[in-house]
């Protein structure tokens, strides 16, 4: 080899990336900072593809539609969910450790929520073990199989609403001018929160999650009440 072909084909070598310019943990990365500044409708293959600063077709090397793209996301996030104590901790303890995971973590995505509650877990194989521990966890505590499913997708509803609420803002049930015309309800949004102020000389909660607390315990009591 000639020695200006000899450098040529070294420069080249060095150019080289020494790992893939794509991966789909930043594929994830990317997607889910996409979502946060531009919301969902702003998740597209093109602004993704500009966002990573690679061409599109590179980017389907790697995905071929938005659809795997979003599993990506779903598996990144779910994966996050605590489920560690439906292994040594009681039923209704381990239900209430992963509902607060769970409502943390996509209390911080709320742009994605619609779209996850949607998709289904094919190919996602963090999700899929996720909802394999809970499963485990709910037979360990005698439920029959035939409505594990039922009674975890009643407590996902409940978890994603609460989600949104941790989001809304503190003013939502200010009545305003209407506030003499619907005078039970303006005076049970001022009292808000004082109840367990009041007790034990504590300070009030966070609305949300009080609200989140008190619908929890709820569910939980009304769902082990049925095995009964």
């Amino acid at each position: 080899m000639e020695p200006a072909q000899r450098a040529v084909q070294e420069r080249r070598r060095a150019g080289r990336p020494s790992q893939a310019v794509l991966s789909s943990a930043r594929i994830t990365k990317a997607a889910l900072k996409l979502v946060s500044h531009s919301g969902y409708k702003g998740l597209t293959m093109a602004a993704l593809a500009k966002s990573l600063n690679v061409a599109p077709s590179a980017l389907y090397n790697h995905v071929h539609s938005k659809q795997d793209v979003l599993l990506l996301v779903e598996d990144h996030l779910m994966g996050r969910v605590d489920v560690s104590a439906f292994t040594d901790r009681p039923w209704v303890e381990a239900v209430s450790i992963w509902a607060h995971s769970y409502r943390n973590v996509f209390a911080a995505h709320l742009p994605l929520i619609p779209v996850i509650a949607l998709l289904p877990v094919t190919n996602a194989p963090k999700t899929i073990t996720m909802y394999e521990a809970v499963t485990n966890g709910f037979l360990a505590a005698g439920w029959p199989p035939s409505a594990i499913i039922d009674a975890i997708v009643a407590l996902e509803s409940f978890i994603y609403g609460s989600a949104y609420d941790a989001n809304a803002p503190g003013n939502i049930f200010d009545t305003g001018t209407m506030a003499p015309a619907v005078p039970n309800f303006s005076a049970a949004v001022a009292r808000r929160g004082l109840k367990s102020a009041e007790t034990a000389g504590a300070t009030a909660r966070n609305d949300a999650d009080a609200a989140f607390e008190l619908g929890l315990a709820a569910m939980v009591a009304g769902l082990a009440a049925t095995l009964t």
